[in-house]
């Protein structure tokens, strides 16, 4: 094949942007078209960060677009060096901003410089309002391309930006909003600025929350906690060190599970980075040296020793962070790490000193942790073994296939459901992993309980991973794991508990896209010869609005279909709807997990009563 010069394309900017979009917002599905508003509010906090903005006004309007208004400075509307106006520049040219010389903000979320016109680009359309030196300034643009000049169309004593977008059907999978990652998105903002006040308004569903926290992360760690038994009051300080700010805050409950958040410049690193690494070394050097201090024949803790039930939120603010990836999921900065590790480790030490009771309670649970991770170990180690010298009889009907990315586990409540599913797979790439009743809940199980459940261990011995902090997702023997139950409340029920189980134990299955939940139907429609399968109340009425009378059957089981209905309907890659389950937000899993699944039923009552008009399908 010829490969000439000819063959060379140059693209503009924001053609680029438009061509690669994953390149810059990680993807164009439900999360890339979030990270569009997270993009453009973070302008509006980088407002406040600066110490200019105290208001923010976020509103999802009907028509699917997404306005964000704040109280800020407002965008300049001067005339550029470059022959057009600053507003249209920073709409519409890449790495331009105000944020690189550090002479407008000290520090930024957005520092790439790329944020707004990355979301112009990949907009339907977009409008922009300024408030600036007492004129309203208005320009319109669409899919990143200027379609009006800069005008003034009113006039104002008050400062600000309004920014409106709608995003192009042509890019995104997905172009509605959904309500609760936004919401908790802000919430999240308004803990890590505190003082500042988010709105937000739905005008699908005429919603409205104001959020705003004087404590800061303070109020945030009290949020992770609710439903917890906590040791101690939180541990909280905050230092600037040269020009970075280092905010933090650490709770030990009596979770089994571990709880990070870090922040960079506000952005949410899900994947930690220096800050983390940082934090963990200064937390455990503080412990140890207090144990050593303080406790006769004191043995020392590892990290992993003293993860178990830790609530911590890690806040930097510096002026030129490093991340991994235009999303910023990572941060990279090798001078914060030290920074970090310096002012936990002192700060953290002289609090246990100041408080020894709390502090003996934390050694000790530390240590309980400890013992506990080496007896579980050697359980793991045994189930291990024992998977490895034996499949399941009686239990997992495997597939033939070799290859891992194509093979499918099926779990299946039942044993006549699990039947009807082995007659109805595909025997050379699917396997079938039936199991009786509702598992453990592990949410209110230790480690040494989960380990020893029957149903439990089976699922561990079929995906072949592991569990916990051991699970290697890469020796998964399946590319897709696939929960499928009754779509009834005992069938939610028992997806509930493997959720949970999942999200716990074996995480980076969902973070890595490999968990789905099976979508069987709802209804069976037959009207003369000929059959529909309806998997909503919604489509019911839709069809039968269409077709008139018909004879319905309402499936409460899988078990009630024969095979050749299961494989059509939910188990046959051209016609079924699977699931992909995913974590948007690790907190907001986290919050609704510890809520509706651990001990407190005080907080589950007020969680089910504040959310019960949400409900859209009881089976009662």
């Amino acid at each position: 094949m010829e490969y000439s010069a000819e063959h060379i394309e140059v693209l503009s900017d924001l053609e680029a942007v438009r061509k690669r979009p994953g390149m810059y917002i990680g993807g164009i599905g439900i999360r890339g078209l979030h990270h569009l508003l997270w993009e453009v509010v973070d302008n509006s906090i980088d407002e406040a960060l600066a110490g200019f903005c105290s208001k923010i006004k976020v509103i999802l309007h009907d028509d699917g677009s997404a306005s964000v208004e704040d109280n800020g400075r407002g965008i300049p509307t001067e005339m550029h060096s470059l022959g057009k106006s600053a507003l249209e520049i920073v709409m519409t040219k890449l790495h331009a901003g105000g944020k690189f010389s550090k002479k407008a903000y000290r520090v930024s979320g957005g520092l790439h410089g790329v944020g707004v016109s990355v979301v112009n680009a990949l907009s339907e359309w977009m409008e922009v309002y300024v408030k600036r030196d007492g004129k309203i300034y208005f320009q319109r643009f669409e899919r990143g391309i200027s379609k009006t000049s800069l005008e003034i169309v009113g006039e104002s004593g008050e400062t600000g930006t309004i920014v409106r977008f709608k995003p192009d059907e042509e890019i995104f999978e997905t172009t509605e909003f959904r309500y609760d990652i936004v919401a908790h998105r802000l919430k999240e903002l308004a803990y890590l600025t505190k003082g500042v006040t988010i709105e937000l308004i739905d005008e699908r569903k005429n919603k409205r929350e104001v959020f705003h926290s004087e404590r800061g992360i303070m109020d945030y760690i009290k949020s992770l906690n609710r439903g917890k038994q906590k040791f101690h009051d939180p541990i909280y300080f905050h230092e600037r060190v040269d020009d970075n700010e280092i905010e933090v805050a650490v709770q030990f409950t009596n979770s089994d599970h571990e709880v990070v958040l870090a922040y960079a410049n506000n952005i949410h690193n899900d994947e930690g980075g220096t800050h983390v690494v940082g934090f963990r070394a200064g937390l455990t050097r503080a412990l140890n040296e207090y144990g050593r201090k303080f406790i006769k024949k004191y043995t020392p803790l590892s990290g992993l020793d003293i993860r178990e039930g830790l609530t911590a939120i890690i806040s930097v603010k510096l002026p030129e962070p490093q991340f991994e990836g235009q999303t910023k999921t990572k941060l990279s900065n090798s001078e914060i790490r030290k920074a970090v590790e310096s002012v936990v480790y002192r700060r953290v030490l002289e609090w246990l000193e100041e408080n020894p009771d709390s502090a003996n309670r934390i050694i000790e649970k530390c240590q309980t942790t400890r013992k506990a991770r080496e007896a579980a170990k050697k359980a793991r180690e045994l189930v291990k073994r024992k998977s490895e010298v034996a499949t399941l009889p009686g239990k997992l009907a495997d597939c033939s296939s070799r290859d891992s990315s194509e093979r499918e586990l099926f779990i299946v409540e039942g044993e006549s459901a699990g039947g009807s599913a082995k007659q109805a797979r595909d025997r050379r790439f699917q396997a079938i992993l039936p199991i009786r009743g509702k598992i453990i809940n592990v949410e209110k199980a230790g480690l040494m309980k989960v380990l020893r459940n029957e149903e439990v261990k089976a699922i561990i011995s079929a995906v072949g991973a592991g569990m916990g902090k051991e699970f290697d997702v890469n020796r998964i023997r399946y590319g897709k794991v696939i929960i499928m139950t009754d779509a009834d409340v005992d069938g939610a029920h028992i997806r509930t508990l493997l959720l949970t189980f999942f999200y716990r134990y074996m995480k980076p299955l969902i973070e890595y896209g490999h968990l789905y939940i099976a979508q069987p139907p709802l209804y069976r429609v037959r009207k003369g010869k000929k059959t529909y399968y309806v998997y909503s109340d919604a489509e019911l009425e839709d069809l039968l609005s269409r077709i008139g009378n018909a004879e319905v059957q309402r499936y409460k089981g899988l078990g009630e279909m024969n095979p050749e209905q299961l494989w059509e309907t939910t188990m046959n890659p051209q016609n079924r709807i699977l699931m992909k389950v995913t974590v948007e937000d690790a907190s907001m899993a986290e919050e609704l997990i510890t809520i509706l699944m651990g001990e407190d039923v005080e907080d589950r009552r007020n969680f089910i009563m504040e959310h019960s008009a949400e409900v859209k399908n009881l089976d009662v």
